[in-house]
């Protein structure tokens, strides 16, 4: 069985028992296509989002809402946020009562109103006028519309491993759990962002798919992801390779643990990770995120006992959003949640030969960057 398949009921809908009344699930999907009249590039974003369906089905409850802040009230929808990277980045949020999801538990195969997930497929639009988003705030959205209609091919997986396997989700270990399906993902079809038409080809598509889930987001927050690799040392694109990073301060029941990250990469037909959750493989990782003034800079490194990866990132803020999400206690801590789909960097890989000394193996481009940080910007 291939890894893509071996995988899949990681992907399925999790919000069973405490979780459909305390948690979230979202599906995550990114990619680029090229506007058919000017030929723009432009960076896209599609997510689907359900919370504590179970806890208020027939009605959409918002807890940004001044009232329910007010209450303590937590929140219960679906939503379908979709929007780009750029100049003009915009994210726009649609919402629907859980009661109206259809949904299988035996595969991925969700609707809800015009919006559909599986694994082969995604469609949909969303839509909200100006006056709208101004007028109601705890929509947390931009204004804006956006239809896609898209063919979805994932190619290469990342599974988290122990983290997320069937004992450790049945016992509610981690706060915030996190499935990449395709961390290279092709897309082909169409999408229109306001009245303008973008096409979508596998080729050029440089996708990405994951999932994340659980009862509340990790503090930091950190995620860097590419497929559109490129080798320094020869100039030829690399195109069965990837780059997966994610964490920040994940919590086993309820213990932080402190500046973690788990790091995949895919260099051709040689695989490096560096997984916490794997002790025996005695890896480990560091990073550090710079805010200046106009960009962000990502630093990563991770190693063990063979290897050394280095990681540099840079996301323009002018091409960058900050992401919007309330967490199923209803509270909204991270407000400044960077999220960008134009980063690009390099990395560079090194085998370690004895306790001191390094030897140079690869150094890599990586554009079309999938990045995100952000910081509670208070504790309660």
């Amino acid at each position: 069985m291939s890894d893509v398949k071996r995988y899949l009921s990681r992907n399925l809908f999790m919000l069973k028992g405490r979780y459909s009344r305390r948690g979230y699930d979202w599906w995550w999907h990114s990619f680029t296509g090229r506007n058919t009249v000017t030929g723009e590039e432009k960076s896209f974003f599609i997510e689907y989002f359900v919370i504590n369906p179970n806890l208020y089905p027939g009605k959409v409850v918002l807890a940004q809402r001044a009232d329910n802040v007010m209450y303590g009230v937590r929140p219960s929808y679906v939503m379908i946020k979709a929007g780009c990277w750029g100049k003009d980045a915009k994210q726009i949020n649609n919402f629907y009562p859980a009661s109206e999801l259809v949904n299988k538990r035996s595969k991925l195969d969700f609707q809800i109103g015009s919006c559909i997930l599986s694994e082969q497929e995604i469609s949909g639009t969303v839509s909200i006028d100006k006056e709208e988003a101004v007028r109601y705030p705890e929509c947390m959205t931009d204004s804006g519309s956006m239809t896609w209609n898209l063919k979805v091919s994932k190619k290469i997986p990342y599974c988290a491993g122990y983290g997320t396997s069937w004992l450790f989700r049945a016992l509610h270990c981690f706060e915030m759990y996190w499935h990449a399906q395709g961390v290279k993902t092709e897309y082909s079809g169409k999408v229109t962002l306001d009245g303008a038409t973008y096409e979508v080809k596998p080729e050029t598509s440089f996708g990405y798919a994951d999932k994340n889930w659980g009862s509340d987001f990790t503090n930091p927050w950190v995620w860097l992801s590419s497929c559109d690799i490129t080798s320094l040392v020869t100039g030829k694109p690399l195109k069965n390779s990837c780059l997966e990073v994610g964490g920040g301060t994940p919590k086993v029941f309820g213990i932080p643990l402190e500046n973690k990250l788990l790091v995949y990469l895919k260099l051709e037909d040689k695989e490096y990770e560096f997984n916490f959750s794997k002790f025996f493989k005695r890896s480990s990782t560091s990073f550090t995120i710079f805010e200046e003034e106009n960009e962000m800079h990502w630093c990563v490194t991770a190693e063990n006992p063979h290897y050394l990866v280095d990681i540099s990132v840079f996301c323009s803020k002018d091409d960058m959003l900050k992401i919007n999400y309330e967490a199923p206690n209803g509270k909204k801590l991270h407000n400044n949640l960077w999220n960008g789909g134009n980063g690009h960097g390099e990395i560079k890989v090194f085998r370690k030969i004895g306790s001191k000394e390094l030897e140079f193996l690869d150094n890599v481009a990586i554009g079309h960057v999938g990045c995100e940080y952000g910081k509670y910007d208070k504790e309660d």
